[in-house]
């Protein structure tokens, strides 16, 4: 492959460490690339009132794909509070920045994998029936839509007469017509039937590429009934085209407790913003938490990549580091996958595996340790130590 050209995003708190770390990795394993850096994040709110500047969005624009860490969110109050002196009483309102990026370059597939690694001792175990314990193996990928939905934004307080006419056509709002407006909040839950046609399709094709015989529509149809029957709709008709995938369909609250009575069944799950959001940390959570969650968010030609934990501001500081970067790695490892360089992807990925069944080298949250100092002192590998050994076996 010739060399490319990758926009690096540290973003906030640990985001700056995870991220050299999984370029140490990529560079190692043989990836040649130009690391170009970018601003994004709480700092830039603070300082320009725009978490997300346009030089960030022009780069991406240019170079199509870019590995991101981590963000700091706030409530709206709070956020207001920590910007510059000059910036206040202007009307500006924070919005998270990579929630910008997924609607400015239509990023509107979420792709994450939640698989076991074999010997992690934060895989799920359950009771057998037998009395002893079982070791489900779970190889679940998640397709959450990412630009629609109750994450869409389209959102007031104390709505405006216009919207607040609209949604008293309703007959269902009779039980809000007498709330003072002042004191009413509305959230919308919007769907488009080319974003659910679009991510049903992927899903069923990456299920049939990489073997799973399943795609399952975790939605809440029975009482969302138009924005979840209209995925569920479409999962229907992308099924038409692979009659050897099963299609089933779950309710969300239903799944989630289903999670740890067969975790092992699901194969490629498809929901909506915040169900997936639900879902898939609720799946990460059986393969070892969010030091192991990595994700995709893809585009027709924009492709961001970035672990699912949040900035953990509380181990920014520490010295040496103490966090698990295997989740900003695996992340690292699906943007390879995605840009074509499939052979380094599989040598990273076998190198992390190795890693993680040999048990010598584990961060504090795979010994269960509680994050902080005394971690290391405690027997867990710092953050630069875990690298170290994934790059050993590489």
């Amino acid at each position: 492959m010739s060399r490319r050209s990758v926009v690096l995003m540290p973003g906030d708190g640990i985001g700056n460490v995870v991220l050299e770390e999984s370029v140490r990795v990529l560079e190692v394993a043989g990836f040649e690339a130009d690391w170009v850096s970018a601003d994004i994040g709480w700092e830039f709110w603070k300082s320009e009132g725009n978490p997300l500047p346009q030089r960030t969005i022009d780069l991406i624009a240019e170079h199509k794909v870019a590995l991101f860490g981590a963000i700091t969110s706030k409530p709206k109050d709070a956020a207001a509070e920590e910007l510059a002196p000059e910036l206040r009483d202007q009307g500006l309102v924070y919005f998270s920045p990579i929630v910008g990026l997924r609607q400015r370059f239509d990023l509107d597939l979420s792709i994450r994998p939640c698989i076991t690694f074999p010997g992690n001792p934060l895989n799920f175990i359950r009771r057998a029936a037998d009395g002893g314990m079982d070791e489900p193996e779970v190889n679940t990928v998640i397709f959450r839509q990412n630009t629609e939905g109750l994450y869409g934004g389209v959102e007031w307080t104390n709505p405006p007469e216009e919207v607040w006419q609209a949604l008293n056509t309703h007959p269902r709002f009779k039980a809000f017509r007498d709330v003072p407006r002042e004191d009413l909040a509305v959230s919308t839950r919007i769907f488009t039937r080319a974003k659910c046609r679009r991510i049903c399709e992927e899903a069923f094709a990456y299920a049939a590429k990489h073997g799973y015989s399943s795609v399952t529509i975790c939605e809440k149809p029975n009482v969302i009934r138009e924005t979840s029957g209209m995925m569920l709709d479409e999962g229907r008709r992308a099924k038409q085209k692979y009659p050897d995938i099963q299609l089933w369909d779950t309710n969300i609250d239903a799944q989630m407790m289903w999670l740890t009575k067969n975790p092992e069944d699901y194969g490629v799950v498809v929901a909506g913003n915040m169900f997936g959001d639900i879902i898939s940390d609720g799946f990460a959570g059986l393969v070892g938490g969010l030091g192991f969650a990595a994700s995709a968010n893809i585009g027709a030609e924009v492709g961001v990549f970035e672990p699912t934990h949040g900035s953990a501001p509380k181990y920014a500081d520490l010295d040496p580091s103490i966090v698990n970067p295997i989740a900003m790695v695996l992340s690292a490892v699906m943007m390879l996958e995605w840009i074509g360089e499939t052979e380094i992807a599989e040598r990273i990925r076998g190198a992390v595996s190795e890693v993680v069944a040999e048990g010598s080298v584990r961060c504090y949250d795979m010994m269960k340790l509680r994050g902080g100092p005394k971690a290391v002192s405690d027997g867990a590998a710092t953050t630069s130590q875990m690298t170290d050994a994934i790059i050993s076996k590489l």
